[in-house]
């Protein structure tokens, strides 16, 4: 029997619809996408992002009233970096262990009550009901359970965004790939909305609840920011899995050997632990990612890993380091005031940038668009890397402005770019997720995206080896700056180049042929 093809599934009806908003997506066409049906991932999200709202109380009431020493703290943080770590179990055990049978709505709901759990412990603490526990305790419980409830959630969400896109039509045909990817992408983009709105829309609420509440309070008001997923799951229609799959004890064996390794780095520190890390993480996660596409025809295997070679790639543009800021604050006089505006009008853009441009950027091809954000980074850097030259000493002495307005307006035009470039990367991790095994894949390629950031920090150290800077001497800083800039733009237009052709949703549908 001929197998359906891209070409049939175009001759459908309501095709030729689709296929004109792919061309003429408009302005906020994502908004499209928000119904009931991709409602309940972004409560998910939105809560994500408003889990914030009692960090600024945590902090003070840590510093104030708790007696964990900075070292302890350390200890903590190295511990709650174990769960995201973990995150490809997490993921899997969504994927393949039902609970009372079901595979989403019961880990939103379990999700939510250890976040729920946790802030109600933490209002008790503060409130001084836990004298018997001892406040530390409590604040070192809820905060793994805080951060577990946090993963399982946000596996669920990856998966959720890619199940709610059909990838065939009712008659069994497939779709348009073209088609499929836009829609997959304006998910994403309204996802990435949904985290980052959650957040900006907490951010000023927590500052002042924080100042003129209680803390047991706010962290009370601080248990009900969950609510927002628990009604994500309420609303959401949960259909089975296409293919049952099967718990698969090396991934989970794989991932929590692998999380014990990397703990075990951070805590005992020997020489070379990053590089080591990485190289570590890198061949676990490969050997995982290995497993995962077992079973997925050999053309999309290869469209997997083309993806997630150059979304590592895009990711692991290495950093200038601290001397920049350090730079930005001895030099140009940038003050906490400052980098909180500039921190706030990034956000702001960048939501605004998500809703007006996610759109169009997810209907071009991904890989095109990757490479234009690298270019448009690197060249958004000018301005800095000009005022490392006194371009802002120019500016003032001849137009009347200085580093504040350059630093302003670099902000507005490159704080979108970080978004905009998470969009086209989640776009390709969903669509090739796997059937059946979206949660798991979502989590490993999330995982590979945290190492690019690692690998990254290397390789930025590396940098920092040949163009030493030290606090108040910076003369090596503007090659330093040149160097990396350049290093992150070869880095993901080399990708691109070596991979690009292999990313298109057509890889895709070129292996429906038999």
């Amino acid at each position: 029997m001929t197998q359906p093809t891209a070409d049939t599934a175009a001759e459908q009806p309501g095709a030729e619809d689709a296929r004109e908003e792919l061309r003429h997506p408009g302005v906020l066409a994502s908004l499209r996408r928000l119904n009931r049906r991709t409602l309940p991932p972004l409560l998910i999200y939105l809560a994500a992002g408003a889990s914030g709202f009692a960090a600024i109380a945590e902090t003070f009431w840590v510093r104030e009233r708790l007696g964990l020493s900075a070292t302890a703290l350390l200890a903590l943080a190295a511990w709650l970096t174990v769960p995201w770590t973990l995150k490809m179990v997490f993921g899997h055990l969504v994927d393949t262990v039902p609970i009372l049978g079901s595979r989403r709505r019961a880990y939103i709901l379990l999700g939510a009550l250890l976040q729920c759990g946790a802030s109600l412990g933490l209002s008790a603490a503060a409130a001084g009901l836990a004298d018997g526990i001892g406040a530390e305790r409590v604040y070192v419980a809820a905060s793994l359970l805080v951060v577990v409830g946090l993963v399982v959630q946000d596996c669920v969400a990856d998966a959720m965004t890619t199940e709610v896109v059909d990838r065939t039509q009712p008659d069994g045909t497939p779709r348009d790939p073209e088609v499929v990817q836009a829609e997959l992408g304006d998910v994403q983009v309204l996802g990435r909305v949904a985290l980052m709105g959650g957040a900006f829309a907490t951010a000023g609420i927590g500052g002042w609840a924080a100042q003129v509440l209680p803390v047991a309070t706010v962290f009370l008001i601080g248990a009900a920011v969950p609510l927002l997923s628990v009604a994500g799951a309420l609303l959401l229609r949960e259909q089975a899995a296409p293919v049952p799959q099967r718990p698969d004890i090396r991934i989970l064996g794989g991932g929590g050997a692998f999380a014990v390794v990397l703990f075990a780095l951070g805590v005992f520190d020997p020489p070379f632990a990053p590089e080591i890390g990485v190289l570590v993480s890198l061949g676990v996660l490969g050997w995982l990612l290995k497993r995962t596409m077992e079973g997925v025809p050999r053309e999309t295997q290869w469209a997997m890993a083309a993806a997630a070679a150059v979304i590592f790639a895009f990711r692991a543009a290495p950093p200038a380091g601290p001397g920049l800021q350090w730079w930005q604050i001895d030099v140009l006089g940038y003050d906490q005031g400052f980098f909180g505006v500039l921190a706030q009008i990034g956000t702001g853009l960048a939501i605004a940038g998500s809703l007006l441009l996610g759109a169009r950027i997810v209907r071009l091809p991904l890989g095109r668009v990757l490479g234009w954000l690298a270019v448009l980074g690197a060249l958004f850097s000018l301005p800095t890397i000009g005022m490392l030259f006194g371009l802002h000493e120019w500016t003032e002495a001849h137009l009347g402005f200085g580093a504040r307005t350059i630093g302003l307006v670099d902000t507005a035009l490159s704080a979108p770019l970080v978004q905009l470039g998470m969009i086209p990367m989640l776009t390709l991790i969903a669509v090739h997720a796997p059937p059946g095994r979206q949660a798991t894949w979502f989590a490993l390629v999330a995982s590979l995206m945290n190492l690019a950031l690692q690998a990254g920090s290397v390789f930025s150290r590396g940098f920092n080896a040949l163009f030493p800077v030290e606090r108040g001497e910076y003369s090596e800083l503007p090659a330093l700056v040149i160097a990396v800039t350049v290093a992150g733009l070869l880095l993901a237009l080399g990708a691109i180049a070596l991979f690009g052709r292999w990313i298109q949703p057509a890889a895709q549908g070129r292996t429906a042929a038999p």
